[in-house]
């Protein structure tokens, strides 16, 4: 109860709040909070270690910071979805190749989108529904129901619809029969299967789910990151349709599937890495 009160004082004024202030009060509480979060800030500088050993600790400091606060100007523009629409778009984000969802859809097998925890991918589905484009996302279920469907609501306020995570394969299904696009966030495994593949040179569990879904429809696998810009606006990227050619060995498939969108979020995560928020420890844990 106590998380549904604060997630509603933060949206009271983040759409209060002018944009800049909104985001200036959120780095401050970011910053008091960092002062305490031991625990945070030990397992994202592991985390950071991992994909950057390289890099003296000093710089993986500054690095850290940076994903603490971007973090919490994710949540202020997760608050104020109420007031995206086209314009919004228009002045605030780069489409960056979205007319690669419309090539793929017109093979009518839908569209699988992989993203990650990078940026806000939750502004970026809600603004590929606010674009008029068939969007489902598979959501993980907040233990609160308040909580739960406050965050639901808010991804389902200009059009994206949500498939709760657990029992999500047979949604899945239709919608990508009807040619509708499904988002999967595949950095992270949260189920109870996974693969173990190699992320920065070191084995973690991976979901297999995108490769699952594409090679049960045949469905195209494209890549999607809404990244923000150092004055605060996004870029929508949109990355060329993985294109999936089984040779009936699933296993050689799936796995080939998921090389080709881990390398795509390796990318990602390394040129981005004060906007992945994984705030879990990522290598040497198979599943949540």
């Amino acid at each position: 109860m106590l998380n549904y009160i604060i997630y509603r004082i933060g949206q009271f004024l983040a759409l209060s709040l002018p944009l800049k202030m909104a985001y200036a009060v959120a780095v401050f509480i970011s910053d008091v909070r960092y002062a305490f979060a031991g625990k945070d800030k030990r397992i994202v500088t592991e985390n950071l270690k991992a994909i950057f050993p390289e890099l003296p600790d000093e710089k993986i400091k500054q690095i850290r910071l940076h994903v603490f606060r971007n973090f919490a100007k994710y949540l202020v523009d997760f608050f104020r979805f109420s007031v995206i629409n086209k314009q919004y778009i228009a002045e605030k984000i780069k489409l960056d190749n979205i007319r690669i969802f419309d090539r793929a859809l017109k093979k009518d097998k839908g569209v699988i989108v992989v993203t990650g925890h990078i940026g806000n991918w939750e502004l970026g589905g809600v603004v590929i529904a606010a674009l008029d484009y068939p969007f489902w996302v598979v959501a993980l279920k907040h233990k609160h129901p308040k909580v739960n469907d406050f965050f639901d609501s808010q991804r389902e306020s200009k059009g994206m619809k949500v498939i709760p995570f657990g029992n999500a394969v047979r949604q899945c299904l239709r919608a990508l029969r009807q040619n509708q696009m499904v988002a999967l966030v595949a950095d992270r495994n949260f189920g109870e299967r996974g693969v173990l593949i190699e992320l920065f040179g070191k084995k973690v569990s991976f979901p297999e789910g995108p490769a699952a879904l594409a090679l049960k429809t045949g469905s195209p696998i494209v890549p999607g990151f809404m990244t923000r810009n150092k004055d605060n606006t996004f870029t929508l990227k949109i990355e060329e349709p993985i294109e999936i050619n089984p040779s009936g060995d699933y296993k050689k498939d799936a796995a080939a599937i998921m090389e080709r969108y881990k390398t795509v979020l390796e990318d990602y995560i390394r040129k981005y890495p004060d906007q992945w928020y994984m705030f879990k420890k990522f290598w040497g844990e198979n599943k949540s």
